[in-house]
């Protein structure tokens, strides 16, 4: 397999910038330091949240993980396929975005600059995995007595992830950011740095494959 290019520019020596101590979210109030207004950070701006965490400000980048973390592990799990590598996918890319952040200039918003860092790190993820062994999409389900109608939904969910999980890599992360995440194909190009037609012809690809990969859950 030929290695695929990184979506980001490599993070600054660890060294250089060390890790917060609670990157899974803000757990205590933030100091009178960083806004005496609004102790969760609601208010501030993320300009304002990344200038102050480029200075090593932890409280600072813990608002803003407080604020993208849930997005940041859906697309992580829409990424990779299963809860538990989210999770390390997820933690990964923010670690990496704190370490990062000295080299953040702001020529794209903070929210573009990290989904690129997320796609790097499930990138990165499925790379190493395909060396060991391949996703099948049949890891076994328990029904845990729920009703007929919950397990149909959680085994169509489940086929829906293992199927995004087996297209190509450079289809499934524009599906993701503009089918399940939102983005508009202008937004999405800027996220994976290739132009929107680009983006819309991959996005028609991956659709097609799905359509046809589901096709039992009509």
């Amino acid at each position: 397999m030929q290695p695929q290019p990184s979506l980001v520019s490599p993070a600054p020596d660890s060294a250089e910038q060390p890790v917060p101590p609670r990157l899974s979210g803000v757990r205590e109030p933030l100091s009178a330091n960083l806004d005496a207004a609004s102790v969760d950070g609601a208010n501030l701006d993320d300009s304002y949240l990344v200038q102050r965490a480029r200075v090593g400000s932890t409280e600072a980048f813990e608002v803003l993980v407080h604020r993208y973390r849930d997005r940041v592990f859906r697309v992580a799990l829409r990424m990779v396929g299963d809860r538990a590598s989210a999770e390390d996918v997820a933690q990964d890319a923010l670690v990496s975005a704190w370490r990062a952040l000295p080299s953040f200039k702001g020529e794209a918003q903070f929210s573009t600059w990290l989904h690129r860092i997320v796609l790097n790190s499930a990138l990165n993820h499925v790379t190493r995995r395909r060396q060991h062994t391949e996703l099948t999409g049949q890891e076994p389900i328990d029904p845990a007595d729920q009703p007929e109608q919950a397990v149909e939904s959680r085994h169509r969910e489940k086929a829906l992830r293992a199927a995004i999980s087996e297209l190509p890599f450079d289809q499934r992360a524009p599906l993701v950011m503009h089918q399940f995440e939102g983005y508009t194909y202008e937004q999405t190009a800027e996220i994976l740095q290739v132009n929107e037609a680009t983006v819309r012809g991959r996005i028609s690809r991956a659709r097609r494959a799905l359509v046809e990969s589901m096709q039992d859950w009509r």
